[in-house]
């Protein structure tokens, strides 16, 4: 298995344009089934998980070519709505193909589907919003069928606002008839990146980026051109990376709105952050200062999938801070890591208590989830001596060549691909 090889203690400096937004790209791309024929999706990072999703399209008969960062699909020739199931158990974000699927087929049969493991994440409010518009839907241990002769509009009201299942009823809803309404929808950035999608296709969705979303259906969709949002994570850990190691770093093809609630929490901990446009300048030269509290949240709150990077941060500041996690409860398992190079943190049911230590050490660690590997990234970059982190293909998930990109910036940072011994007696 790969590892990657940091030598830390260098501060990142340098100008670096961020990539296209995995968690928009993803049900883009699956949404693109809805229409039939070619349809161009620009700034598409190569990511495992991107390549998945490339992979199961190409195996439901759509033809799938990804060329630098531009994906061209031709849907035309999709022939199936079955999804193999050694595909789906690789990426969560699979499940993202039940609403296309079930709107463009009249059926669907997928699985389980597979992911980081860091917590409980139920499908049962994608199954509910199918549901409510009318499908009829069969769970066979881990095989889920779901059918509908028709789709109608609904009055879908969701008791949490899952992304997932928020975008999944966008999906469904755009080729039903009449109006579906979605109360407590996440309002997530990338649910309004694909609402541009969709009616960049003909579709009629209002009120992304609200609580309440409304789809009036369509008779049918066609293909567009689309470039898709600059990734917000992946902006925010380059942030957080360039202030743990006390660096100055430009980034380019950002959008600081949806970066609002960290920026708000590296300026209290006495990090310069400066905007101008789609370009953010961080800046730190002195150890950061502890932030008393904070808490993850569905957006526009503090995001979840920036927890694990600015705890880093945090385990270097001068002070107390006290970080909690309320979406997922597996998302603390990089604490004890972190404790492995010299942070002291406590953890205390989903709340983690951190004591800033003066530095972190080099050490061996393992990446146990995506944002988690990105964090000990940062904590190797920061920290004195040679780091190993290991089990990195969570983290080519979601980053594309995170150790090229660091490297621009000046980061001492390589991946070691072990060789595999062919040799026989």
């Amino acid at each position: 298995m790969d590892k990657l090889v940091i030598e830390g203690g260098k501060p990142l400096s340098g100008t670096i344009v961020i990539q296209g937004a995995k968690n928009a790209a993803l049900p883009i791309l699956a949404a693109s089934l809805l229409a039939d024929g070619t349809t161009t999706i620009e700034h598409v990072p190569k990511l495992l998980d991107i390549e998945v999703m490339l992979n199961i399209l190409r195996e439901l008969g759509c033809r799938a070519e990804h060329t630098g960062d531009t994906v061209v699909l031709d849907t035309a020739t999709a022939h199936t709505s079955h999804v193999p199931e050694s595909l789906m158990g690789q990426m969560r974000s699979s499940i993202f193909l039940m609403g296309p699927l079930l709107a463009r087929f009249g059926e669907t049969q997928v699985y389980q589907p597979g992911g980081c493991a860091i917590g409980e994440r139920k499908i049962d409010l994608h199954l509910q919003g199918l549901e409510a518009l009318g499908a009829e839907i069969e769970e066979l241990g881990n095989k889920i069928v779901c059918r509908a002769e028709k789709l109608r509009g609904a009055d879908i009201h969701l008791a949490f606002p899952s992304v997932g299942a928020t975008e999944n009823i966008m999906m469904a809803a755009v080729l039903a008839e009449g109006r579906t309404t979605i109360n407590n929808a996440a309002r997530e950035p990338e649910i309004q990146d694909l609402q541009r999608f969709l009616v960049a296709m003909g579709a009629k969705v209002f009120g992304a980026g609200t609580d309440t979303i409304t789809i009036d259906g369509v008779a049918s969709l066609t293909p567009c051109q689309y470039s898709v949002i600059p990734d917000r994570i992946v902006a925010g850990t380059i942030m957080v990376a360039a202030a743990a190691t006390r660096g100055q770093v430009t980034l380019m093809n950002t959008n600081p709105g949806h970066l609002s609630s960290l920026i708000h929490v590296l300026r209290r901990a006495g990090v310069q952050v400066a905007v101008d446009g789609d370009i953010i300048r961080v800046g730190s030269s002195s150890r950061p200062k502890a932030v008393e509290r904070i808490v993850t949240a569905p957006y526009p709150a503090f995001p979840t999938d920036l927890q694990s990077q600015v705890m880093v941060l945090l385990a270097l500041a001068d002070g107390v801070s006290i970080m909690k996690e309320t979406i997922f409860e597996g998302r603390l398992k990089h604490v004890d890591e972190l404790s492995r190079m010299g942070a002291d943190i406590r953890v205390d049911l989903n709340a983690a208590i951190l004591r800033g230590v003066p530095r972190l050490y080099g050490a061996t660690v393992e990446a146990t989830d995506l944002r988690a590997g990105a964090a000990l990234v940062i904590a190797g970059l920061a920290a004195q001596g040679k780091t190993i982190v290991e089990q990195i293909h969570h983290i080519d998930r979601g980053y594309d060549r995170i150790e090229s990109m660091l490297s621009r910036l000046g980061a001492r940072i390589s991946r070691y691909s072990p060789v595999p011994n062919n040799l026989s007696n």
